[in-house]
């Protein structure tokens, strides 16, 4: 009798995130990065690695994709997810909003490619 095994073939992707949010991945209270859903972010796949490095201080933290979360717009994103996940805390939650989004990714850029909500282990 054979044996054999299948390889799934997991890719790494680099993404550079700010202090307070890369500490908040690093703790474990973020467990979903917000993204414009651009031809970078279209490459990953469930599975893949995703190393996220600190703009302030160059330290780098390993992250797996768990589950794809994509939308047309940051509107619909932040009415289906659980913000507290993504990067909110129980002090500002009430004042979330998805123009937050927009200090990062313009409107046009969103309409243009969607967004979407890396869940990550």
């Amino acid at each position: 009798m054979t044996h054999t095994e299948s390889v799934v073939q997991t890719d790494n992707h680099n993404m550079k995130l700010h202090q307070a949010p890369f500490e908040m991945i690093k703790s474990g209270e973020k467990t979903i990065e917000l993204r414009l859903y651009d031809e970078k972010r279209r490459q990953i796949k469930v599975g893949d690695k995703i190393v996220f490095t600190n703009t302030l201080n160059g330290e780098t933290l390993e992250k797996t994709a768990v589950k794809l979360h994509r939308f047309d717009s940051f509107e619909e994103l932040y009415k289906s997810l659980p913000l507290l996940k993504c990067g909110y805390t129980a002090n500002d939650i009430d004042n979330a909003k998805p123009s937050d989004m927009e200090q990062y990714y313009s409107a046009e850029e969103q309409k243009k490619y969607g967004v979407i909500g890396i869940e990550l282990c």
